[in-house]
């Protein structure tokens, strides 16, 4: 935990963000790390809590915790068994969001969080404030970056680059100016640089990190 965060309840604190580890690590699909492969969205939930204490070192509880649980247990609902439509990815989309939330909502009140906390948590996992809540528009910056950090050249190798033109198009006017700013520091591949470079044709967003 960074020094200059204080949980009311840091016994509390520590057993929610264990119970929300335990759960990811269930995950039967594997994530390449340097240590070796380890379960992804385990592995996700660590990307996304270093992005937001990142962005804001001084993150709130509630924040912190929805960074830990935003895709948990994810596997448990896969796309595939939605239509391999726009509609059926919409609704999977929708569904999904809500099955984190009522999850994180089931482990936060079993280690004694109080209403308040879980519904802000779970406000988060739903981005219901963005883009007027600040702490909903960090946690979609940090989502973004970890996109554009960890999976983003997995998916341009499989994907048009009409697709992946628009998709980055679509993440950058999600962010803030700061979180774009950071995103043209991230270190990139040659076929990632040129992508991006086409998406944000013009001024400094050509300046993709090499």
């Amino acid at each position: 935990m960074s020094p200059s965060f204080h949980s009311a309840d840091p016994a509390r604190f520590e057993a929610a963000i264990k119970r929300f580890d335990e759960e990811n690590a269930r995950d039967p699909n594997l994530e390449e790390t340097p240590q070796g492969p380890k379960p992804r969205e385990l592995v996700y939930a660590q990307w996304l809590t270093d992005w937001v204490l990142k962005l804001c070192p001084d993150a709130s509880e509630e924040l912190r915790l929805a960074a830990r649980c935003q895709h948990i247990c994810r596997w448990q609902v896969p796309r595939a068994s939605y239509p391999m439509t726009r509609a059926g990815y919409l609704k999977w989309r929708e569904d999904i969001k809500k099955f984190h939330a009522q999850k994180a909502g089931e482990i936060l009140r079993e280690v004694g969080y109080p209403a308040e906390v879980i519904s802000t948590v779970q406000s988060l996992n739903l981005k219901k404030g963005f883009p007027g809540d600040p702490e909903t528009r960090l946690l979609e910056d940090a989502l973004c970056l970890v996109f554009l950090e960890h999976q983003f050249a997995a998916l341009a190798s499989k994907t048009t680059d009409e697709k992946m033109i628009n998709a980055l198009q679509k993440a950058w006017k999600k962010m803030t100016p700061a979180a774009q700013q950071t995103a043209m520091t991230l270190s990139y591949g040659q076929r990632e640089k040129a992508l991006i470079e086409r998406a944000f044709a013009g001024g400094d967003r050509k300046n993709a990190g090499a």
